[in-house]
């Protein structure tokens, strides 16, 4: 097997895996009467898992027909990087042990999961050149998540993150929110100039002269 090969097929299985967590995450929210979909995927980790997991997918069926990886999908690929570095920051400085999932799952999906993309991109010989004129695709997903969470909060009353609650003021919630949308840059960048740094997976082939 190569190489390439085996880094897809780590990668169908970790996506695989990720997916299965969140839901068997859900189904136990739904076993004790909290199935509430709006809810439980109003979860910025159990989107950004999910969503980063399908073009994980997407990157692997790629590489595996031995086609190069799209412009649009590489900076999907990117920008599910940069989130859930934020996903693995924020959970485990502002929101360390909350939530009603089991300790396994929030491992998984706040440590083991985040880790392994940021590791897998990082490594990856296959790994897309990001244009810079492309970062600001990184905030389009994340807003519209704060936007809908913000009125929800003012509407029926549920935010995901204590931190988001109305009731904190309008200053707290902007200055987390401007917190959370700047360290979501700042990852971003970092994803982006991890992608400029080229990983050699084999040596160079010696130029014919014949």
């Amino acid at each position: 097997m190569t190489s390439r090969r085996a880094r897809a097929i780590t990668r169908l299985v970790a996506a695989a895996i990720a997916l299965i967590v969140v839901l068997i995450a859900y189904g136990l929210r739904f076993a004790v009467g909290d199935g509430n979909p709006f809810d439980f995927f109003g979860y910025f980790t159990n989107q950004t898992s999910s969503l980063t997991a399908l073009v994980l997918i997407a990157v692997a069926l790629h590489q595996l027909r031995g086609g190069r990886v799209p412009e649009a999908l590489a900076v999907a690929w990117g920008v599910g990087t940069a989130c859930l570095v934020v996903v693995a920051i924020v959970y485990n400085t502002l929101v360390p042990g909350t939530g009603s999932a089991p300790p396994w799952v929030s491992a998984i999906l706040h440590i083991v999961f985040p880790v392994f993309v940021v590791v897998d991109f990082a490594s990856a010989p296959d790994r897309p050149r990001l244009r810079w004129r492309a970062l600001w695709w990184v905030l389009p997903y994340p807003c519209l998540w704060l936007a809908v969470v913000l009125v929800r909060g003012q509407t029926d009353g549920w935010v995901p993150y204590g931190f988001l609650l109305p009731e904190r003021g309008p200053v707290s919630l902007a200055a987390h929110v401007i917190g959370i949308l700047a360290l979501l840059m700042l990852a971003a960048a970092g994803v982006w100039g991890l992608s400029r740094w080229r990983v050699r997976a084999h040596p160079p082939e010696p130029v014919s002269r014949a």
